[in-house]
């Protein structure tokens, strides 16, 4: 998830649900046939998702897709940690894990799976750490939710809810691998201290 400060990983004051459970199962529901059908089949997919939300998204996808062709689809993970522009601005955080399936990617359709697409820097960084790992025949972006405010060229092919925010405003998602439920929260970005909001 794109990331201004590590205020944005805050509960939400005062948040509301726009997705629950049932919503974000019908959603990725959607995106895997949206993927079937761009990729005639999903023959070559592997999904890639970015820690931590994106890989839990990017299995419970692969479970949706093979139960829409019947086949298992290669999933797994892609750490961009030592990617990211801002590291010198944040404090230092634990790497994740990358695990490419068997297969590689060289020459498949690489489908790179996060929960929420913001400013793009997260995902330039994604782009980067695939290209240090091998040379996908194409690469797509799927989002559970697009809140806007770009910073970078880059758009999602597959987009779960496009939910337009202002900056005061944050976006939280919430899955119950991690969280203990499946929800997406949108609330009152926390004020820093001294400023007052408007």
């Amino acid at each position: 998830m794109d990331k201004q400060d590590m205020r944005q990983d805050t509960q939400p004051s005062a948040a509301r649900p726009v997705l629950e459970g049932p919503d974000i199962a019908r959603v990725l529901t959607r995106i895997a046939h949206e993927i079937v059908e761009r990729a005639k089949g999903a023959d070559d997919v592997v999904l890639l998702g970015i820690p931590t939300r994106g890989v839990f998204l990017a299995r419970r996808l692969a479970v949706k897709l093979e139960e829409v062709t019947g086949r298992k689809i290669p999933v797994g993970s892609l750490d961009i940690t030592m990617y990211r522009d801002d590291l010198r601005m944040q404090p230092p955080r634990a790497l994740a894990r990358t695990e490419i399936p068997g297969d590689g990617i060289d020459g498949r359709l690489v489908v790179l799976v996060d929960d929420v697409l913001f400013s793009g820097r997260t995902i330039r960084a994604a782009l980067d750490a695939l290209n240090d790992i091998g040379r996908p025949r194409a690469v797509q972006l799927a989002v559970l939710v697009d809140r806007g405010h770009r910073e970078l060229p880059i758009r999602a092919d597959y987009v779960g809810k496009n939910l337009p925010t202002s900056l005061r405003e944050t976006v939280k998602v919430q899955l119950a691998e991690e969280d203990g439920r499946d929800t997406v929260l949108l609330g009152a970005k926390p004020a820093a201290p001294g400023e007052r909001q408007q």
